[in-house]
């Protein structure tokens, strides 16, 4: 893989080139200080001052040359804006669409100024993390507390940005009103809900969305699903994608995670009575739910890797898995064996393809529709965790057919055996295997011969700058000036090979966000599993009051995230989302608390609420800033983030399921807040954490 800086270069326009962030300048500066501080020439002190100095200079480069084009764009409207009103009174159908073209051609150029903006920022970003992890310092966390948060901050204009939105405003407004209506014309502003279908318009607020982070219900939803991409997507990326995706293959994918799901939260309201039903202690049922999370623990990192070549044959052994693990599960009321049921169960972990889902998505799903494929991974998702627990309710009976029973115990199990057999069958009829890349590779040669020229814009940011020979010469000798070890860090782009390799390449900040996810999981695994042994315990609820209870707490998932990802999201900075949510959870673990005799019901339904809705926001927004603070390098390969991540949400799961069945052993009156106190130190841990490297999650 090319190094960062050549990509970066590679990225530049060519007129605008001395306006970049020097990004070769200050890595080699970086380089020098380690030198002169090996040597004792130079303290600590004046490199960071140093450093921050010419930080200053750069972004106020950046940010100068961005006002200045901003005002020639405003300029170039102005000027449109008088020819639009005379052809208000005297309309012209050839000087519509000649102003129409006039205007599509100021949306490009802005959407070049906001690559611009946007090279910039993952330049700076880059190069902060550089400097901290060289020198192991909290460089980042001074830099951004004192610049980004002073009033006249000029770091925030590189990710702020109300005069661009002045101008996508302009340029949204005129074509909206030019469009089909031939001269006559209605305000966007009066008529909100006719879109302008323009994809000039939609590549401009998706460049302003990735800038500044903004979000709608779709991709907050999305950042659940933890789905990197690389920083710099080409044109030929898509169309790779393109010759890989097929619509049905994504939505048998969605399926596997919707049953899956179901098949987890299924059995929960009738876990523990099926492990007295088998002579256990009702408390077994932490193991028993757990049990398939401990599969899944080793399941996810062979999926991964098999998915590197193939998506078909992972799936196929997926379905069969399940099929006979919910086949065991069921079997073992008549077998009377516990240990039937826990390898049942064991076989549905086996059978956890989420990793193979995820990576469907990630590598075949093109990326004009990657968000919503990633936002419909979270929603089935979702709605397999509640309408897992809400089929139970329904399977209240009691028969047998020759010597196997039906009850409300093993029906979860045939139901989701025969439900798992169909899937399979669905699977070989309809599943497409994309292309592997050395087929994508042939077919893209083959094709490249006719293929027509692209636009300008298109042009300037695929080609790379035409540099004369004494910039050859010059970019030759600063690359002599950079040690073997510092290039050696820069050129290797491959993925990790390793969970140790990969958790070398986590900082403190990545380490930081997945103890957060590590104790979100954990809370509401201990939420969700013991909430059928508490409610009988304290209430008395029957299987169907648990299960209509889970039911509930289910559907608030996408209901919370449209608030979050259409408003909230958009009014706070995802760092302060982050730190308030983990409070709220911490407000709903100390609420959980049985310190009041008696125990209520509005009582634990409340601190319920509150703990599950704020884990689900937290969820979101902690897997967001995970994909920006986590190394490119994590983003492919079979040791990927969300790997990684979803190792941790699945070991938080098994610690939290055994912690049920270990907290069994002291009685069911003591059950709740013995369970409860290993998520309230684990809550307050993370909040430490969270405060101690807030500044770095910029």
């Amino acid at each position: 893989m090319v190094a960062f800086g050549k990509k970066l270069k590679d990225r530049q326009i060519e007129e605008w080139r001395g306006y970049y962030i020097n990004y070769k300048l200050m890595k080699k500066k970086v380089k020098r200080y380690a030198q002169q501080i090996k040597e004792g020439t130079l303290d600590r002190r004046h490199v960071l001052k140093d450093f921050s100095i010419m930080l200053d200079n750069q972004i106020e480069k950046i940010v100068l040359f961005l006002l200045e084009q901003q005002g020639l764009l405003a300029s170039r409207i102005a000027k449109l804006g008088q020819r639009h009103d005379a052809l208000q009174h005297q309309p012209d159908i050839s000087q519509i669409s000649e102003l129409r073209e006039a205007y599509r051609q100021v949306g490009r150029d802005l959407l070049k100024l906001l690559f611009f903006v946007e090279i910039n920022a993952i330049g700076l970003r880059k190069i902060l993390k550089k400097f901290d992890k060289r020198f192991g310092y909290r460089f980042t966390d001074y830099y951004v507390k004192t610049r980004a948060n002073h009033p006249y901050s000029q770091l925030q204009q590189v990710f702020k940005h109300v005069g661009v939105g002045a101008v996508v405003g302009a340029v949204s407004r005129n074509l909206h009103e030019l469009q089909d209506r031939q001269g006559s014309y209605l305000s966007i502003y009066d008529q909100p809900s006719v879109p302008l279908q323009d994809p000039v318009i939609d590549s401009i607020k998706a460049a302003v969305d990735r800038l500044t982070h903004s979000t709608n219900f779709l991709s907050f939803l999305g950042q659940h699903a933890l789905i990197l991409q690389e920083e710099f997507p080409t044109p030929v990326e898509e169309q790779a994608d393109d010759q890989r995706y097929h619509f049905m293959s994504l939505l048998l994918n969605l399926a596997n995670t919707f049953l899956y799901m179901v098949n987890t939260y299924i059995i929960v309201p009738t876990a523990d009575d099926y492990s007295i039903s088998l002579g256990a202690a009702a408390t077994v049922c932490g193991v028993v739910i757990g049990a398939m999370a401990v599969a899944q623990v080793f399941s996810s990192v062979y999926f991964s890797a098999w998915s590197n070549r193939s998506y078909f044959k992972p799936l196929i052994f997926s379905s069969i898995a399940l099929f006979v693990g919910n086949t065991l599960y069921a079997l073992a009321y008549d077998l009377n064996s516990i240990w039937v049921l826990l390898i049942g169960r064991l076989f549905c972990g086996l059978g956890s393809a989420r990793a193979v889902n995820r990576r469907y998505i990630s590598d075949c799903v093109p990326l004009r529709i990657r968000m919503q494929a990633s936002a419909g991974f979270v929603s089935a998702s979702a709605l397999g965790m509640a309408c897992g627990p809400a089929l139970a309710a329904f399977l209240q009976t009691n028969f047998k057919i020759y010597k196997l029973t039906f009850n409300q115990n093993t029906l979860p199990g045939w139901v989701m055996a025969v439900a798992w057999l169909i899937y399979l069958v669905w699977l070989c009829i309809s599943f497409k295997e994309p292309l592997r890349e050395d087929e994508e590779i042939h077919i893209q040669q083959e094709s490249s011969g006719g293929k027509a020229e692209s636009d300008a814009l298109e042009k300037g940011l695929k080609q790379p700058l035409l540099i004369t020979s004494e910039d050859k010469k010059a970019d030759e000798d600063d690359d002599h000036d950079i040690d073997e070890s510092e290039e050696a860090i820069d050129e290797s782009r491959r993925p990790a090979t390793s969970i140790g390799s990969a958790y070398r390449l986590l900082t403190p900040s990545v380490k930081v966000q997945l103890l957060i996810y590590f104790m979100l999981k954990y809370a509401m695994e201990i939420l969700l599993s013991e909430s059928s042994v508490i409610t009988t315990y304290y209430f008395g609820w029957s299987t169907s009051s648990v299960a209509i209870f889970l039911a509930c707490l289910g559907l608030t998932v996408l209901p919370v995230n449209i608030l979050v990802g259409s408003y909230i999201s958009n009014m706070f900075e995802d760092r302060q989302i982050l730190l308030a949510s983990e409070i709220l959870v911490f407000v709903g673990i100390v609420m959980s608390f049985h310190i009041i005799i008696p125990y209520s019901v509005a009582q634990y339904v409340v601190s319920g609420l509150v703990m599950f809705v704020s884990a689900e926001v937290l969820e979101g927004v902690n897997l967001s800033l995970l994909s920006r603070v986590m190394s490119s390098r994590l983003s492919r390969g079979t040791y990927n983030g969300g790997l990684l991540s979803t190792e941790a949400g699945t070991l938080a799961r098994v610690i939290a399921d055994g912690t049920i069945t270990l907290a069994g052993y002291l009685g069911d009156s003591k059950l709740l807040n013995v369970t409860l106190l290993p998520s309230l130190v684990i809550c307050i841990s993370s909040i430490a954490a969270t405060c101690y490297t807030y500044n770095s999650l910029y």
